[in-house]
This record gives structure tokens, sequence and C-alpha cells, in this order.
């Protein structure tokens, strides 16, 4: 090659060695293999969980993990939730939900039992069952409370309440004591059933709950650090 030849390629020459950094500069890093890994937390519960009546987006376990995640919590939330599950459906469905093994588990479970006016012992046996579950896994646990109905009466609403806390004790596990506190209710906040939270109700449920889930994720870094 002469100088001509040389002088009429060099245009094609810094071009392609400019593409060939950039194309260095724009190919995704290897993933550090130190680098943590998300926090797993599983979102079990009934139609409260699952989203029915919103978009996916509007869920509460999207909406909670949103939350987070603008605060800097690396966390990756699985919606187990299923509309119309009372506590003996979540028990069936409960050893494959836990698959693959999460971090935690948020369990929100009861208000259809409540709805239905189950006996408040068969709830709690079913609950029972599954934090026992939990904790022979070694999964840290938030356990959301639901609170009964009044048509159903004093003696019943009294005996359906007090399963949370006397499970909660029993296991010695965080208890956020009412899944729907400020929301229940509240006309801005239901949708048109009266029942089910609008987008805007979960966000409240997840302003309020968010600090109990902290902790929880908080629990679970310290016990990872603890076994490393």
């Amino acid at each position: 090659m002469n100088v001509r030849h040389v002088l009429e390629a060099a245009p094609a020459l810094v071009v392609t060695f400019a593409l060939s950094i950039m194309a260095v500069f724009a190919a995704p890093l290897p993933a550090r293999a130190d680098a943590p890994k998300p926090i797993t937390l599983v979102a079990f519960g009934d139609s409260l969980t699952a989203g029915y009546g919103l978009k996916a987006s509007e869920s509460f376990p999207a909406q909670l993990q949103m939350a987070l995640q603008a605060k800097g919590y690396k966390v990756m939330i699985v919606n187990a939730g299923v509309s119309g599950d009372t506590t003996a459906d979540g028990l069936r469905r409960f050893d494959w939900a836990m698959q693959p093994k999460p971090d935690g588990v948020i369990l929100e479970l009861g208000a259809n039992d409540a709805l239905r006016g189950i006996d408040p012992k068969e709830p709690s046996a079913n609950l029972d069952k599954m934090l026992s579950a939990l904790k022979s896994k070694g999964i840290d646990v938030l356990l959301t409370g639901m609170k009964a109905p009044n048509n159903w009466g004093e003696d019943y609403a009294k005996a359906f309440d007090a399963i949370y806390t006397d499970l909660a004790a029993k296991y010695g596990v965080t208890l956020y004591p009412f899944f729907l506190d400020g929301v229940a209710l509240d006309p801005a906040f239901s949708q048109p059933d009266g029942l089910h939270p609008t987008a805007s109700g979960i966000a409240e449920v997840v302003k309020r709950i968010t600090p109990d889930v902290e902790a929880l994720i908080q629990r679970i870094s310290q016990r990872k650090t603890a076994a490393n």
C-alpha cells in the first residue's frame, strides 16, 4: 500500500477504531461474584395481596417493592396472593408456594374465614401450621392481622381477632395488627364492593406497613451476615 492509499484509508480506520472502543464500553460488565443478591420476600395471602380489581403494578407486592427500592433496598417481592383464599386454601398450597425458599414471608390470610363466619379455631390451626413450618425452615415472618366483621357478634370478633396476637406471641414473630389499618370502610380508599382497596388504598397500606417490612429486611440481613 503506497502513501496515497494509506491516507485514503485513514478515515475508515479511525471510524473502525472508534466503534471498537465504543463496543468495549457499551458491553455489560460481568456481575461481581460477591455482589449481594436481592432479598426475596413472598407476600402470601388472598385478594388483598393478589390485587383484586387492580392492575398488576398496583397490587400490594408491586407497590411495596417499588416503595422499598425507592429507599435503596435490594428486594424482590413475590405475589403469592390468590383471591378468595381462606386459611385452609392457603395451607393446601403453602408448601409449593415456598419453593424456592424465600428469605422472608409476609403472611396475610384470614379475611375470607371471617367473612364466612368460620369457627376461629380453624383459621387459628391453619395459620399455626404455616408459622410452624416457616419457623422450622428458618424463614423470617411478618404476620398481618385481620379483624372480624361485626355481623357475627362480639364473642366471635373477640375470638377471631385474638388469633393473630396469640400466634405472634407463640412463635415470636412481628405482628402488624390490622392489614387494612386506615383503609377499611373508607370510601376514598375502597372499590365499589366496599371490601377491596383501590390503588390509592393499597398505597396507604404500603405507607403504613413499610416500617415493619423494613425491620423484617434488617432481621434477614443480620441473619445472613451472621451465617457467613
